[in-house]
């Protein structure tokens, strides 16, 4: 049975033409599932009988089944969803207190760059995501939110994997999102751990769609031993394509950084990452360290993130300290890890 998500609006276009009916049904149907949120066909109540019929005999929404689910205490959710040949992923829905539903989403089932500190990491590399299985966890998200009158307002794809380690596929999704889902540009963050080619390729598409890249260390050395990736693209490789990117697209980009007491909290290090972006146009997002089963440091205390902040601002760099959220349920950024296999679902999770 075909999954209606693996296909764009033009893509529904040509199966619809072949059998017989006129283009404007692909928008009808589009925003039946994406602005209505309704996914049974049937209730698809201004199509003909006979296409409601069909697209029930030979279509399917999505193909994300729901394995478990868990709610934090700073109501932060997370979803474990199982694809269809068994792989497991994670998703997070974030509430703040202006109003703001933000969604972190997963390009792939695992991830293949190993980034010492991070519990996707650790983990190892299953495959790649479909643009459809990318989207389909933005748009459960949405259609859960929409049924208590609230809206999915933000997406991060900071979940598990290296969205430009599945290039194509993350864009693609991106794409559906603004389109489709209706998501703005400016309210899509892509994050990556410094794949230079594709910053420099993403800096040609021309999206309004934010970029972040994880930094974590300002010294060759220190960061090849949390981030395998730079002994392939090392900073300097990696600072030259974020200049790239500000250049061609005028968007400021956001570095972030993972506070690690006693390694990457030092005046040193600030004092080397204050060099190393200054004049730049960026910003830069510090994260007290999230902890992980495999990994054995800590989060810096206050004293040492108030430190960092303010030799950064001597190098004129704006700095944000973020609020660690959903750490109890394993939710926070780089705790991301499919080990959950219990089909138990908690009905409390959103």
């Amino acid at each position: 049975m075909q999954n209606l998500l693996e296909l764009d609006r033009d893509g529904l276009i040509q199966v619809l033409a072949k059998w017989g009916q006129p283009s404007f049904r692909a928008r009808q149907i589009l925003t039946w599932v994406f602005q209505r949120h309704v996914t049974d066909f049937s209730e698809m109540t201004d199509l003909p009988l006979s296409l409601r019929e069909r697209l029930m005999a030979e279509m399917r929404v999505g193909s994300l089944s729901l394995a478990h689910q868990r709610r934090s205490r700073d109501g932060t959710s997370k979803r474990v969803y199982r694809l269809d040949d068994g792989q497991l992923i994670e998703t997070v829905l974030m509430h703040y207190r202006d109003g703001r539903r933000s969604a972190c989403i997963s390009t792939q089932a695992g991830c293949a760059l190993g980034c010492i500190f991070c519990a996707t990491g650790q983990m190892g590399f299953a495959r790649h995501l479909s643009a459809a299985e990318i989207v389909e966890q933005a748009l459960l998200l949405a259609q859960d939110l929409a049924r208590r009158g609230e809206r999915l307002s933000n997406v991060v794809l900071m979940g598990m994997g290296e969205p430009f380690h599945n290039y194509d596929e993350s864009l693609k999704a991106v794409r559906r999102l603004m389109d489709d889902l209706g998501v703005g540009a400016r309210h899509i963050t892509i994050s990556t751990v410094g794949l230079v080619p594709q910053i420099r390729r993403f800096a040609d598409e021309g999206l309004q769609v934010r970029l972040a890249v994880s930094l974590h260390a300002a010294t060759d050395e220190d960061r090849s031993d949390l981030l395998p990736v730079n002994r392939r693209w090392p900073l300097r490789e990696l600072m030259a394509a974020c200049r790239h990117y500000v250049r061609k697209t005028g968007r400021r980009i956001t570095f972030e950084w993972a506070l690690i007491r006693g390694e990457t909290d030092t005046m040193e290090q600030a004092h080397a990452l204050g060099r190393l972006l200054q004049g730049l146009l960026c910003h830069v997002n510090a994260i007290p360290l999230n902890p992980t089963a495999d990994y054995a440091g800590s989060p810096s205390g206050s004293e040492e993130v108030e430190r960092f902040v303010s030799i950064l601002a001597d190098y004129g760099i704006r700095t944000t300290v973020r609020v660690r959220r959903g750490i109890d349920i394993d939710a926070g950024c780089g705790q991301l890890r499919a080990a959950v296999q219990s089909n138990e679902v908690n009905s409390d999770a959103l």
